[in-house]
C-alpha cells in the first residue's frame, strides 16, 4: 500500500518579502470609487495605478505616484551629494602629482653635474637597468670620463625639461596639450599621465558610444584602425538613411558587433538612440559645470586618439547626428563629495536613465500603458521592490479578466455583468454597514397575518392557517394548561403556529438628475451607487420585483443595468427636465398592472426644462410653462396610481416649493438627504414599504 501524503502549508510573521497574490475583488473594490465618479474603466484604472491599492489583508502595493516619489529622491540625493567643480580639481590635482614627480627627478638629474661620484653611480644604475631591459649577460662598466660626459649630458636634458616645465601654459587644458609631445624622465609620472589621457580618451569615445570605451584601454595601432573603420562605416550608414537607402545594419553589426558589448543595439535606429543618449549625458556634464571648467574639459578630451584620421571621423559624425538634437539637461549639484571624470560620466548616465523612467512613468499615469516602462530601468534604479509593484499592476487587468469582471473589446477594458454586479454587490454592502453603525433596522416591524413569509413571531393555530408549527409554544401551552409531568397531552387550543407576512410585487422607476449641479454639489456618485445597490438588492432578494432607471438633465433616457458604472453627468446639457423623464417613468410602468407602482425621484433642483415639439426648452428661473407642464406630468402618473416618492439634495425655497405642490398631487413623500447617507435612506424606505398591511383574525 502506497504511503499517503498530506501537503504542509507553512505560515510566517510578514516582513514585506512574501509575494502578495492580486485578488480580483479587492482591486475590483479600489477602482469602484472612481468608476462611479467618472463613468470610465480605462480612466479608473489609470487613476489606481496611479495611486496603488491596499489589500484587505493590509499589504500595499505602490502606485506610479509612489514609484516617482522614490525615482525623484534617487535624483535628490545624488544632487546633494557631488561636486561636478571637482571634476577639474581632480585632474588639476593628478597633473600636479605628475608634475612633482617629473621635477622631482628633473633637479636630480641637474644635480648629477656638480657630484661626479654621484654621476657615474648614477651611470651604473642606468647602465644595469638597460642590462636588464636588454637582457644581456655582460655588463658594462662607465669610466670617469664616460661618466663626467653623462653627468654634462643629463644635467643639460634635466635643464632643458626644467624650462619645458616652467614654460607651460597656467590652464590645466593647456598643459595636458603640451605633455602630450613631452619626453618624461620620470616613468611613473609618465605611467600616471598616460592612465589620464586614457580616461580622457574612453571619456571622449563615451559621448558617442555606451559600451565601446570597454576596448579603448591601451587601445593597439590595430584597434585605432579597426574603430575609424566602424566610424566610418557608421557615417556612411547614416548618409544612406537620410537618402531613404537601406542603410546594411545587419551586414554593419556582422563586422563590428563584439564592439557594442554585452547588449548590442537591434537596429539601426536603437544604435541611434543609444548615441543620442549618450551625447545628452556628455552635454549634461558640460551644462553642469561652470563655463570655464566646461571650455577647459572640452579642450582636454579634444585629440586624444593620436590619429587626426579618426579625429575627423569623430566629428564627421558629431555633425551628421544635429539632427538628433542631443541638448542635454543642467543638474543643479550642490553637494561637496569628489567625483572623477569617467564616475561623473557613469553618474550622467544614471541621471539621464532617471530622466527618461521619470517621463515614462509620467506618460503612463495618464495613459495607462505601464507597459512602455523599461523594467531593467526600474530594477537598476528602484530596486526589487520597485520592480515587483510594476509586475502587479501589469497583471491587473489580468487578475479582472481572469475572474470573469472585465473584458477586452478591441482595445477598450469593459464591465463583464457578472462584474457589474460585484460592483452593485459593494455598493449595498457598504450602505447596509452604515446602517449597521447606526444601529438602524433594515425592515419595519411587519403586520401579523396568516399567509406569506414567515416570521418568529406566533399566533394560535385558526382553520385555514399553513400549519407552521410553532413546537415550543405550542408545548408550553400544554403545560401551562396541565402542569409539569408527561406525557402530555396537547388539545386544539394548545398549537401555536409561526404569524407570517406578505411580500407585495414592486415595480419601481428610479429617476436620477444627471444635470451639472448634480457634479458640483457632490451628488452624483452618491445618486449614482443607490442605482447600482438597489439593482443589486431587487435582483437578489426581490426577483418578482422591477426596477428601471432614468437619467434626466435636458432629456431623460433609459439607463440599462449594464451600464450603470458608466452613467456620466451631462456637462454640456443644461436643464433639469423632470416633466420627460416622468413620461418616460408613465410608460415603462404601463406594463405592469399589478402590485405596487411607484417612481423614486432623486435631485437638487427644481425643474427648469419641458419638452415643446420634442425639444427641450430650457430657462432659469424657471418658467411658469415648465412648472405647469411637469405638474401636468404628475398628475397623468397620479391617475396611473403611480406614486412619486422625492429625495431632495437640497432645501433651496424653488425645490421645495415645487416638490410640495408635487406632493400635494400625488401623495407621495418628501425626503431631504444628505449625499452621504441619501443610500440609507431610500434602501431602507424601499424594504420598509414591501410590506403590505394584514387585518389580523
Amino acid at each position: 500500500m502506497s504511503p499517503k501524503y498530506t501537503a504542509l502549508n507553512r505560515y510566517s510573521h510578514w516582513d514585506g518579502s512574501q509575494k502578495v497574490e492580486l485578488d480580483a475583488d479587492d482591486i475590483l473594490g479600489a477602482l469602484s470609487e472612481d468608476l462611479m465618479e467618472f463613468g470610465d474603466l480605462q480612466q479608473a484604472m489609470r487613476y489606481l495605478m496611479q495611486r496603488g491599492m491596499e489589500t484587505e489583508d493590509g499589504n500595499y502595493i505602490k502606485g506610479l505616484r509612489d514609484l516617482l516619489k522614490q525615482l525623484k529622491e534617487q535624483r535628490r540625493e545624488r544632487l546633494e551629494r557631488f561636486d561636478m567643480g571637482s571634476i577639474m580639481e581632480d585632474i588639476k590635482k593628478q597633473l600636479d602629482e605628475i608634475l612633482d614627480m617629473e621635477k622631482q627627478t628633473i633637479n636630480e638629474w641637474i644635480d648629477k653635474k656638480s657630484d661626479p661620484d654621484d654621476s657615474q653611480k648614477f651611470m651604473d644604475d642606468l647602465m644595469k637597468d638597460l642590462e636588464n631591459n636588454l637582457q644581456t649577460d655582460t655588463p658594462t662598466q662607465g669610466s670617469d670620463e664616460d661618466g663626467n660626459f653623462s653627468n654634462q649630458v643629463l644635467g643639460n636634458i634635466g635643464e632643458s625639461n626644467k624650462e619645458f616645465i616652467k614654460s607651460l601654459p597656467d590652464d590645466t587644458a593647456g598643459k595636458v596639450k603640451a605633455l602630450q609631445d613631452y619626453e618624461f624622465l620620470n616613468t611613473d609620472a609618465q605611467k600616471k599621465f598616460l592612465k589620464l589621457i586614457d580616461d580622457l580618451r574612453k571619456a571622449m569615445t563615451q559621448s558617442f558610444f555606451k559600451d565601446i570605451q570597454k576596448m579603448v584601454k591601451e587601445m593597439s595601432d590595430g584597434d585605432i584602425e579597426r574603430m575609424k573603420n566602424m566610424v566610418k562605416d557608421l557615417n556612411d550608414m547614416l548618409v544612406k538613411k537620410i537618402a531613404g537607402e537601406d542603410p546594411g545594419f545587419e551586414e554593419f553589426m556582422d563586422k563590428y558587433g563584439d564592439m557594442f558589448g554585452d547588449n548590442p543595439p537591434k537596429n539601426l535606429d536603437e544604435l541611434l538612440d543609444q548615441i543620442q543618449q549618450q551625447m545628452a549625458a556628455t552635454q549634461s556634464l558640460f551644462n553642469s559645470m561652470s563655463p570655464e571648467q566646461q571650455q577647459q574639459l572640452q579642450e582636454m578630451m579634444q585629440g586624444k586618439f593620436g590619429d587626426p584620421e579618426l579625429e575627423s571621423e569623430l566629428a564627421k559624425l558629431a555633425k551628421e547626428l544635429d539632427f538628433l538634437n542631443p541638448q542635454g539637461k543642467q543638474y543643479n549639484f550642490s553637494g561637496d563629495e569628489e567625483i572623477d571624470l569617467m564616475a561623473a560620466m557613469e553618474l550622467m548616465r544614471e541621471m539621464g536613465d532617471l530622466d527618461q523612467l521619470e517621463q515614462q512613468m509620467q506618460r503612463a499615469q495618464y495613459d495607462g500603458k505601464v507597459d512602455n516602462i523599461d523594467p531593467d530601468k526600474i530594477k537598476e534604479l528602484l530596486g526589487d521592490e520597485a520592480l515587483d509593484n510594476l509586475e502587479e499592476m501589469k497583471k491587473m487587468l489580468e487578475v479582472l479578466e481572469k475572474a470573469g469582471y472585465v473584458t477586452k473589446d478591441g482595445n477598450k477594458w469593459e464591465l463583464t455583468p457578472r462584474g457589474t454586479r460585484s460592483l452593485g454587490q459593494k455598493a449595498l454592502t457598504e450602505i447596509y454597514g452604515k446602517l449597521k453603525k447606526q444601529n438602524l433596522g433594515n425592515h419595519a416591524v411587519p403586520e401579523e397575518g396568516r399567509f406569506g413569509e414567515r416570521i418568529e413571531d406566533s399566533k394560535p393555530y385558526e382553520f385555514g392557517d399553513p400549519f407552521h408549527l410553532h413546537m415550543s409554544r405550542t408545548i408550553r401551552n400544554a403545560l401551562d394548561r396541565e402542569g409539569p409531568g408527561s406525557p402530555i397531552n396537547l388539545q386544539m387550543d394548545d398549537f401555536e403556529i409561526y404569524r407570517s407576512e406578505q411580500i407585495t410585487q414592486t415595480s419601481t422607476v428610479l429617476m436620477v438628475d444627471l444635470s451639472w449641479s448634480m457634479a458640483l454639489r457632490g451628488s452624483f456618485q452618491s445618486a449614482k451607487k443607490v442605482a447600482m445597490a438597489l439593482h443589486n438588492l431587487i435582483s437578489s432578494a426581490y426577483p418578482r420585483d422591477s426596477l428601471y432607471v432614468l437619467g434626466f438633465s435636458a432629456y431623460a433616457k433609459e439607463i440599462k443595468p449594464h451600464d450603470l458604472p458608466y452613467l456620466q453627468y451631462d456637462d454640456y446639457l443644461l436643464g433639469t427636465n423632470m416633466q420627460h423623464a416622468l413620461i418616460l417613468a408613465e410608460k415603462l410602468l404601463a406594463k405592469h398592472q399589478q402590485g405596487t407602482r411607484q417612481v423614486i425621484m432623486i435631485t437638487d433642483g427644481e425643474p427648469t426644462a419641458h419638452l415643446e415639439n420634442g425639444r427641450p426648452v430650457f430657462a432659469y428661473p424657471p418658467t411658469p410653462t415648465t412648472i405647469s407642464k411637469t405638474l401636468r406630468a404628475v398628475r397623468s402618473c397620479t391617475t396611473k396610481n403611480i406614486t412619486i416618492n422625492t429625495f431632495m439634495l437640497d432645501q433651496s425655497y424653488y425645490l421645495k416649493a415645487f416638490v410640495e405642490q408635487m406632493s400635494k398631487i400625488n401623495g407621495g413623500r418628501i425626503f431631504y438627504a444628505e449625499p452621504h447617507n441619501l443610500g440609507e435612506y431610500i434602501l431602507v424606505d424601499y424594504v420598509q414599504n414591501k410590506k403590505k398591511r394584514l387585518s389580523r383574525r
